[in-house]
């Protein structure tokens, strides 16, 4: 009988042994499996048919990954994402899945949930991830679900795939893809699915701006991608339905975040402490940036974990960036960073106008900025976010 016990070496990071005491060298590792889907949403900026053969055969094998994870223990790391595409195509998946644990680590699944299976099922309730799965829901009903996966049949089997993981009392939480005209009137019936979970306290996570093409490599599917993007306003409202909860979370993020970056072009925690590892064995600093001057191949993981502290010194050059994105205020609130700018213009430094247009919008929300202000102008913003912030933090 499988047990957790009989797979499973329990650590705790104190029990990770690094030259000096250290912290762990790296705390998270991305892997995308594969970029082959069986799903063909219309949103999706990476997904590659089930049946791609030369994608196939150019994915990380097995005995790559189970190395790659084996080098990610050494260096500390305690938890692993296993992402795609849908990961579960992968025929070594279990497989590659108990090798994790083996090492110790927790296991973050991120998948669409049509492909658990009993077998699978029932191997997550014997051998925890000691993570919720993370599963993505297109739809409430079965019209709006099919029209953004565009494969008929799928609604029927991510419900047996949520069904499997409920009886077995699997933990998973859900996010939703918001998309008009498919499913943007079917939130209150998501968040009312949502909240009927064992997960039900957290508040549930949506996919809303859309990415283009991560590989940069359909421009007929990035014409797609735009025409489907909600209109800043839309998504402002969006965000603020949730009312003075909305509000306080908004007053704590923008007393830690809110502020000009300058020309860092990685203020944030990309390639330090994290990792991760695209469907062909290539480390990058997120899964997004799929630019080939930050992408590092044929080395070791910890000498790509070098490399990336290299690259998070990288400063802007282009002179739109430094005009605007450089002084702006808004940047914790914008999510402009290279891997948007990359998958935009091919650039890591080319300011993304959508982005920019939605945080204008929210910042108008909040009482931030006025009319038709731009933000990278406005020289009194300390006192700004000091007078929004002073609001109650809770409701």
């Amino acid at each position: 009988m499988l047990t957790e016990e009989s797979f499973v070496v329990r650590k705790q990071s104190a029990d990770v042994a690094l030259p000096g005491n250290k912290k762990p060298v790296l705390s998270h590792l991305d892997i995308e499996l594969t970029e082959r889907c069986n799903n063909n949403c219309i949103h999706c900026c990476i997904n590659l048919p089930a049946a791609d053969a030369a994608a196939r055969a150019r994915e990380t094998g097995g005995s790559q990954v189970s190395d790659i994870l084996k080098q990610a223990a050494g260096l500390g790391c305690l938890t692993v994402r296993f992402t795609g595409g849908e990961p579960l195509l992968r025929q070594d998946f279990e497989e590659l899945y108990l090798r994790a644990r083996r090492l110790g680590m927790k296991v973050i699944i991120s998948t669409n949930g049509t492909l658990i299976t009993p077998r699978l099922a029932d191997l997550l309730a014997h051998i925890p991830p000691l993570e919720p799965l993370e599963i993505t829901v297109y739809g409430i009903k079965r019209e709006s679900y099919e029209a953004v996966t565009r494969v008929p049949g799928t609604f029927e089997i991510f419900w047996r795939g949520v069904h499997l993981l409920l009886e077995r009392r699997v933990p998973f939480a859900v996010k939703h893809a918001l998309l008009t005209p498919q499913n943007m009137e079917e939130i209150d019936a998501f968040e009312a699915f949502a909240k009927s979970l064992p997960s039900g306290d957290k508040t549930p996570a949506y996919v809303v701006s859309l990415d283009l093409r991560a590989r940069r490599d359909s421009p007929q599917a990035n014409r797609r991608l735009k025409a489907l993007r909600l209109a800043p306003e839309k998504l402002s409202a969006m965000y603020a339905r949730r009312g003075e909860r909305y509000l306080g979370e908004m007053r704590a993020f923008c007393s830690r975040f809110t502020r000009p970056e300058g020309d860092r072009l990685f203020p944030c925690d990309a390639g330090q402490g994290t990792a991760c590892v695209d469907s062909y064995g290539n480390f990058q600093m997120c899964l997004e940036l799929r630019h080939p001057e930050t992408t590092i191949s044929g080395v070791t993981l910890s000498k790509a974990l070098a490399r990336f502290t290299e690259l998070r010194d990288l400063r802007a050059k282009n002179p739109d960036y430094l005009a605007r994105c450089a002084r702006c205020f808004l940047k914790g609130l914008c999510e402009q960073c290279p891997a948007k700018s990359w998958m935009e213009h091919g650039t890591l430094d080319t300011p993304v106008g959508y982005l920019c247009r939605i945080a204008r919008a929210e910042a108008r929300h909040l009482g931030l900025l006025t009319g038709e202000e731009n933000a990278w102008e406005v020289t009194d913003w300390r006192e700004r976010i000091e007078r929004f912030t002073a609001g109650p933090a809770t409701v």
